[in-house]
């Protein structure tokens, strides 16, 4: 199994990631407005593409099966900013409010 002799190590990556991965975290349980919540799980998913993408050079340069995977994990982000961001511009045309404590029914 040959690996890839970078100038950046692993744990470089790593702790970058879950720095990223726990900002993201206090954002989703810390915010109340859903346009951050939102940021804040795209931060996430930031994380997780970069975790891939570093394990996939490190461990296996030949095959592209972690940036493969990343691509996907960018692809779902974007179509779940698009409906995510349709669900909170209609709640705020009906509510006037786009804070999640402030909704608490499906039904108005």
């Amino acid at each position: 199994m040959e690996t890839v002799s970078s100038s950046i190590p692993l744990e470089n990556f790593i702790v970058l990631s879950s720095m990223l991965f726990s900002i993201g975290v206090y954002g989703v349980l810390a915010r109340r407005n859903a346009v951050l919540i939102l940021m804040s799980v795209e931060l996430m998913l930031n994380a997780v593409s970069i975790n891939m993408v570093a394990f996939a050079v490190y461990t296996a340069p030949s095959l592209f099966v972690g940036i493969i995977f990343a691509i996907f994990v960018i692809t779902i982000a974007a179509a779940e900013v698009g409906l995510a961001l349709a669900i909170v511009l209609r709640v705020f045309k009906n509510r006037g409010t786009a804070n999640v404590d402030e909704i608490d029914t499906l039904k108005w």
